[in-house]
């Protein structure tokens, strides 16, 4: 079952996170732009069950990550470590999956959030349910919705997360 999610409700929970939480304004991507997010950077996922099987993803520069941990720790970006942006990314990841929550059909339940440094350039792909990229002066974002019952299309490695968050 194909969840009732759209590019606007990523966008919407997007916003509604970092201009409220974090008074920072991201900016959708559009026009097929690819967004780059380096050989090193944040992932957040969360994993949802019920009705609608699928997890969420949110990956951050990390630049972007540090800095939208700063704003969350309300400290000096050059005290931010790489705990604290882990920490700060599975709260990112679990507002942003909160909020898109609540347009997939009931029952819903989520995973408590995880997060880890990716060190592999993230290549974008044609197979998600949805795939939105967002730019901020600091670095970009991706917010990757996929359904589980997708899983057939994806590498061994996509796999591999899709497994460990299930």
């Amino acid at each position: 079952m194909w969840a009732e999610l759209s590019e606007q409700n990523v966008i919407k929970a997007s916003k509604q996170f970092w201009e409220q939480m974090l008074s920072m304004k991201l900016d959708p991507i559009g026009n097929g732009e690819a967004v780059r997010l380096g050989d090193r950077h944040v992932l957040g996922v969360v994993a949802l069950s019920g009705v609608w099987n699928g997890q969420i993803e949110v990956r951050l520069s990390t630049r972007l990550a540090h800095e939208a941990t700063a704003a969350m720790l309300m400290q000096p970006i050059e005290e931010v470590g790489d705990g604290d942006t882990l920490d700060a990314t599975r709260e990112i990841a679990n507002m942003i999956a909160g909020v898109l929550k609540s347009s997939l059909p009931r029952p819903c339940a989520m995973t408590i959030p995880r997060a880890s440094i990716e060190t592999a350039a993230y290549q974008q792909r044609d197979r998600d349910l949805l795939a939105v990229p967002f730019r901020h002066a600091a670095g970009e974002m991706l917010v990757r919705i996929w359904e589980v019952d997708c899983v057939a299309e994806r590498s061994d490695s996509e796999m591999l997360v899709q497994t460990e968050s299930a």
